[in-house]
């Protein structure tokens, strides 16, 4: 049962609208003002928050913003109830985060209609998407239609096609755009001055690419290059803060999903940097198991050159080549040209710590 907190000092509109929520099998909590509102919010973490803006104490928009700062309510939709229809009210609320708005008097269809798609719409953001393009667009869609926003263009969002050792970005530019790798390899990596590359990332179909700097509007800090022929969909600076700047939850949706992967990636770094070139050579080989691998008569394979595998170890690839072998005869791996065989992942994975 869904849990929705009403926020509403005028004590007749509050019992009528709780009991019209009630008859349609939604668990209710009341708050007679905006106070009282903000603290049952924090300690009962509704799934919607409905709300009437005028009211003593604090008023509707405080509540907003109190809320909308907090972590733990930050993503709850929120529908706001008011007698005043004029527009600076409307993008006052907008630009705060609200999701809705319902104008008084309304009648019980209206409320019902407003607090299910309010509802549907969080379910379709707190879910996700499965990472490809059809996906990403409804996504979009979805996070474009959470405020009734302007239409985006799409012309700034096209599929574009990568040849093999494109670069994508350059360390020292600053970012225009986000992408999203929707077929193909792209790799990240940095260059000491005697141009010696250390990657430090690898991507695969469904990542998005270069978002940190992004966000932060700070230079790359790191370049990308595509690794084989590959299909990036290029979403353009502005559309993609105004997703960010415009919508509470659409914000912390897409942070959450470009952010997912920052704490291994972390962990991975140090890994490679401190243990020696037998655990590191393991923790490549895990690694680029794990974004690249193939099924192949239930053995994994990944294809990868050994001057990549050399770079993302940070060691010489002779040094490289030597570990391979190895693992090679210690059965860890088998290995054809570029293409490497795991044979016991298990192992590969307890040698690295």
């Amino acid at each position: 049962m869904k849990k929705i907190l009403l926020i509403e000092d005028n004590q007749e509109i509050r019992e009528n609208i709780a009991e019209i929520l009630t008859l349609a099998n939604y668990e209710i909590l009341e708050a007679e003002n905006g106070k009282l509102g903000v603290e049952l919010a924090k300690k009962e973490i509704p799934d919607l928050i409905v709300c009437d803006i005028m009211m003593p104490q604090l008023d509707g928009y405080g509540v907003l913003h109190l809320l909308g700062g907090n972590p733990a309510t930050a993503g709850i939709p929120f529908i706001f109830l008011t007698a005043k229809s004029e527009k600076e009210d409307f993008r006052k609320g907008m630009n705060l985060g609200a999701d809705d708005y319902l104008i008084k008097p309304f009648d019980d269809l209206e409320l019902l209609d407003a607090v299910e798609m309010r509802l549907k719409k969080n379910e379709a953001l707190k879910a996700g998407f499965q990472k490809n393009a059809e996906s990403l667009n409804e996504f979009i869609q979805e996070a474009k239609g959470q405020e009734n926003l302007e239409k985006l263009t799409t012309d700034k969002q096209k599929l574009q096609h990568f040849k093999k050792k494109q670069p994508l970005f350059s360390e020292g530019n600053h970012p225009n755009a986000l992408y999203f790798l929707n077929k193909g390899k792209v790799k990240t990596y940095k260059s000491n001055e005697e141009g010696r590359e250390y990657i430090t990332n690898l991507y695969k179909d469904g990542d998005f690419i270069g978002y940190l700097d992004l966000i932060e509007e700070k230079a790359y800090r790191e370049s990308a290059m595509v690794m084989e022929d590959s299909e990036i969909y290029v979403i353009s600076k502005e559309d993609f803060f105004m997703l960010l700047h415009n919508n509470r939850l659409v914000a912390n949706q897409f942070i959450r999903l470009l952010s997912d992967n920052l704490a291994e990636r972390e962990e991975r770094l140090l890994r490679l940097a401190y243990n020696s070139v037998r655990k590191r050579v393991a923790e490549a080989l895990v690694f680029v198991e794990k974004q690249y691998k193939k099924e192949e008569q239930n053995v994994s394979q990944v294809v990868i050159s050994r001057e990549d595998l050399a770079s993302i170890v940070g060691a010489s690839k002779e040094t490289v080549i030597r570990t391979l072998a190895d693992f090679k005869d210690e059965k860890l791996i088998d290995s054809q040209g570029s293409k490497i065989m795991i044979l016991n992942l298990e192992k590969l994975k307890r040698m690295r710590n």
